[in-house]
């Protein structure tokens, strides 16, 4: 699998190449670059199945069938590598942020709303070459390293200042009111749900990802979170003095 990947916006990564014999100090020999794909391609599916504590260098070499010594050629050490790949899954999202900022601009701010849903929703259920980005963000989650502030401050916290906006817009409150800020982790929690577990197998409530199931579950979350923040609106409108509900 090949995959184009940048690291420009991620923590600095000090790495030491060195060119190979006959090729310009420039750039790097196809043979080079054929090894770093496939180095970051077995460190994406190693490095989501384990995390990043429990994969070494020699299996993510082994699986790339590279020399032991590929990994601090192309990426200085393991951690260099892991940034790359985890700077893959936060381009994914920034990507999927802006194609929801897109498909709602001009729109009102309910209808904003329904279609990142929808883009997101969408983008996070349909089976396919990301399969492995949720696995690995959810394992730093789990097991931060050194790279968790560059997943929050480039892929985490954009997603959510945007989302925040228009829940804060159609209740007519502050981005960092609690009541906004629960209505965001609603909204991300109803998601997240029908991702593939173990819990929903064995209770017979695994998700099928087909595109009619998945575009039947984006208008399912977006109807029930839209109807729910103005139920909260209402409900804020009627309480003493504005107060927020509990």
């Amino acid at each position: 699998m090949k995959r184009s990947v940048t690291a420009a916006a991620g923590p600095p990564v000090h790495v030491s190449r060195r060119p190979a014999s006959g090729s310009s100090a420039g750039g790097a020999t196809r043979v080079d670059r054929e090894t770093r794909e496939r180095l970051i391609a077995a460190a994406e599916r190693l490095f989501a199945d384990r995390g990043f504590r429990k994969v070494t260098v020699r299996e993510i070499c082994r699986e790339a069938r590279a020399n032991v010594a590929a990994v601090n050629y192309h990426f200085g050490d393991k951690l260099g590598l892991y940034r790359e790949v985890l700077q893959a899954a936060i381009d994914v999202m920034r990507a999927t942020t802006e194609a929801a900022r897109a498909a709602g601009r001009g729109r009102s701010a309910d209808e904003r709303l329904r279609r990142y849903i929808t883009t997101y929703v969408c983008r996070l259920l349909a089976s396919g070459d990301h399969a492995w980005l949720h696995r690995l963000i959810t394992r730093e989650m789990n097991d931060p390293t050194p790279a968790l502030d560059a997943l929050v401050e480039q892929g985490v916290r954009p997603r959510i200042e945007y989302l925040s906006g228009l829940v804060a817009e159609i209740l007519n409150a502050a981005p960092s009111d609690q009541c906004v800020l629960r209505c965001v982790a609603s909204i991300q929690a109803q998601s997240i749900a029908y991702l593939p577990n173990p819990i929903a197998s064995r209770l017979g409530l695994a998700f099928k990802p087909s595109r009619a199931n998945v575009e039947a579950v984006a208008r399912h979350i977006a109807d029930f979170s839209i109807a729910g923040v103005h139920a909260l609106r209402r409900t804020t409108r009627e309480s003493p003095a504005g107060a927020a509900p509990p």
